[in-house]
């Protein structure tokens, strides 16, 4: 008889674990890092035994399959609009380290340099909401890799760009909502691949996580460089086809000018031929006209 642990993983199981770690984040048990790791290998889990491990140092342990259990107490959301603010006027300010995340954050940078590191924040609110205001600035938002980045706002002679590597379409990752207003300034949004590493936990599920991923990237690798190869090959065989429509071009156009010579001495032989003919005609009308003058008459 087969372990039940063992037994393959469903899609509904999947995201009864996704939903179970976003309850424990709005608790306050895991950080957005860690709910991204962990949401991330959820969706790489293949075996109950795999999904069980992700919850098992949670209040209630790992979960029995079958359906959803009812939502734990949720926090009370603010009334109105509420924002945690983050200032620099021509200067700096930096929150990182384990910091708590219960409302909107409005960020400005004037003529300064806003750092936000949201990897090890606590984060009470289903999504992270984030009105960044930059002035003449810099303003760096970062971010665990896997991620879902919602960008929009507008900048005005400014820089507002997303380098994060981003969850694949159809999972259910974390959101992280940033509206940025942008005047001579840059608004960046960076993924921990691109920043100083954090500390981070070793569980027992780690291991096939990290090596799960790495088959994961591996075989994006793999088909980012069959599209290059496809790319290119289709590049070769459009630039094929380019030097051979410019030869066949080459070809047709020498054929034709060659034509055109022929005709122009063919008409050129024709003209000094009719000219030939007409000065013959004119030669032999003169003579006949000399042949029968009648002969001059004697003077009285």
């Amino acid at each position: 008889m087969s372990d039940p642990g063992e037994m393959r993983a469903s899609d509904a199981e999947r995201e009864q674990v996704v939903e179970r770690l976003r309850e424990a984040s709005v608790e306050g048990r895991l950080t957005l890092a860690e709910l991204t790791e962990r949401t991330e290998a959820a969706y790489l889990a293949r075996t109950h035994a795999e999904l069980a491990q992700l919850t098992t140092d949670l209040p209630g342990g790992a979960p029995a399959p079958g359906p959803t259990p009812g939502p734990g107490p949720q926090p009370v959301k603010p009334m109105g609009k509420v924002r945690t603010w983050v200032v620099a006027v021509m200067g700096d300010a930096k929150r990182n380290g384990t910091w708590r995340i219960d409302q909107e954050i409005g960020a400005v940078s004037v003529m300064g340099d806003v750092t936000l590191d949201l990897r090890e924040a606590e984060v009470r609110t289903p999504e992270v909401e984030i009105t960044a205001t930059c002035v003449m600035g810099d303003l760096k938002i970062i971010v665990p890799d896997g991620v879902d980045v919602q960008l929009s706002g507008v900048a005005i002679m400014g820089d507002k760009k997303v380098q994060v590597v981003e969850a694949p379409a159809g999972q259910n990752a974390p959101v992280v909502k940033v509206k940025a207003f942008v005047l001579m300034g840059d608004v960046k949004i960076i993924g921990d691949s691109l920043a100083t590493p954090i500390k981070r936990g070793w569980f027992a599920w780690s291991e096939w996580w990290w090596d799960r991923r790495k088959e994961g990237r591996h075989q994006i690798h793999r088909d980012i460089r069959q599209s290059i190869e496809m790319g290119r090959q289709a590049h070769r065989e459009m630039m094929q086809a380019h030097r051979d429509a410019q030869r066949e071009f080459r070809h047709g156009f020498r054929d034709a000018m060659r034509g055109e010579r022929e005709v122009r001495r063919q008409m050129m032989r024709d003209d000094q031929e009719a000219r030939r003919e007409s000065r013959r005609e004119e030669r032999d009308a003169w003579r006949e006209g000399r042949q029968g003058d009648p002969p001059p008459s004697a003077p009285y």
